[in-house]
């Protein structure tokens, strides 16, 4: 069963290990001698089992059936569909309509796909040893991001996207969504699963710095650099330890480690969706974690920014609109780089 973190409460510190739900991703390589005509064979087979690319979504589809599970519903406020798996690719400025200059992190969606749906009646979200009770029972998507070759991958971890029909994926992540807003396994998700415009909350893990001391951890000012301060610059000094108490109070700011934390960054805007590449433009350049790091996006759980009109539900499929969208989508303020940024116009 894989870990839901939450979403309200603090979390822990991270581990390093892997996981022990999780059966371990990538083999131990050796040199297998193979020629270039067998090496052509292998290609074949991997085409031939999870199809080639299509021309104009840019991933491997899924051989089932795309239809959705369930008849697709309109959607109402109250609803929670799935979300996305992106790389953060690097920070750009953008100009608004009035001229203000505004900077806005790429977030990439790589080949999201559908791996599997549990059902409300069989999900039991478990943190600790104990499971979870849910008043209103929430079915689970997993959604998985990046592709893998086939042949890196041990054989328990490729059997888990056995029945998606999708090539095994980098990035695993669950997302808790309505039994409404459920999709067929190897269904793929797009950057179109969001307009331009809408709000959203980002988590992602932050860099991870190691260990550093309070001026940088915690922005302590330090001692002074005059005469008769000695080897005391950068320390915290008192901690507060004596008197009655005799002990360092719980959350003490101390040296310790710094960074590799989850957080989330809520009431993100997006400016700008391309949809040939699948890059999300949002708002700040404050997104968690660094270049090439995967983040995840959600519908924001602001009630005051929270989307008035429907969104696409249960996600954007390309057999929606017979006309596709434009490569560049903008949000209303957003100024397009194609239009003209002043116009001069004669008098009559």
């Amino acid at each position: 069963m894989m870990f839901i973190p939450s979403r309200s409460k603090r979390i822990g510190i991270p581990k390093y290990r892997h996981p022990e739900w999780l059966p371990k991703p990538q083999r131990v390589r050796y040199e297998e001698q193979l020629t270039e005509d067998n090496k052509e064979f292998l290609q074949e087979v991997i085409q031939d089992k999870y199809g080639l690319p299509h021309a104009d979504l840019g991933m491997n589809l899924s051989p089932l059936k795309l239809d959705p599970i369930e008849p697709i519903t309109k959607w109402k406020p109250g609803l929670k569909r799935t979300g996305l798996i992106a790389k953060k690719i690097g920070v750009y400025p953008l100009w608004l309509k009035d001229g203000t200059k505004v900077y806005s992190t790429l977030l990439q969606v790589v080949d999201n796909e559908v791996v599997k749906y549990i059902p409300p009646e069989e999900f039991y979200p478990v943190i600790g040893k104990k499971p979870i009770q849910i008043k209103r029972r929430l079915g689970c998507l997993v959604v998985g991001a990046g592709n893998i070759n086939p042949q890196l991958v041990t054989k328990e971890y490729s059997g888990i996207f056995k029945d998606s029909g999708v090539m095994p994926k980098l990035v695993l992540r669950r997302f808790i969504i309505s039994p409404e807003a459920a999709l067929q396994p190897g269904t793929p998700l797009f950057a179109t699963h969001f307009k331009p415009g809408e709000v959203v909350d980002i988590r992602g893990k932050t860099i991870d710095r190691g260990f550093q001391g309070v001026m940088k951890r915690w922005g302590f000012k330090g001692m002074p650099a005059t005469h008769g301060v000695t080897k005391t610059h950068r320390r915290p000094g008192n901690i507060g330890s004596g008197g009655q108490k005799a002990r360092v109070m719980p959350g003490t700011k101390m040296p310790g480690h710094m960074g590799n934390r989850w957080r989330i960054l809520k009431g993100v805007e997006i400016l700008r969706i391309n949809t040939k590449y699948n890059v999300l433009w949002v708002k700040g350049h404050n997104i968690p974690g660094e270049t090439n790091n995967y983040c995840y996006i959600y519908d924001t759980i602001l009630p005051l920014k929270k989307s008035k009109t429907a969104p696409y539900f249960p996600t954007y499929l390309p057999n929606m609109d017979k006309e596709l969208f434009p490569e560049e989508l903008y949000a209303d303020k957003v100024h397009a780089f194609m239009d003209p940024s002043l116009e001069i116009k004669k008098k009559s």
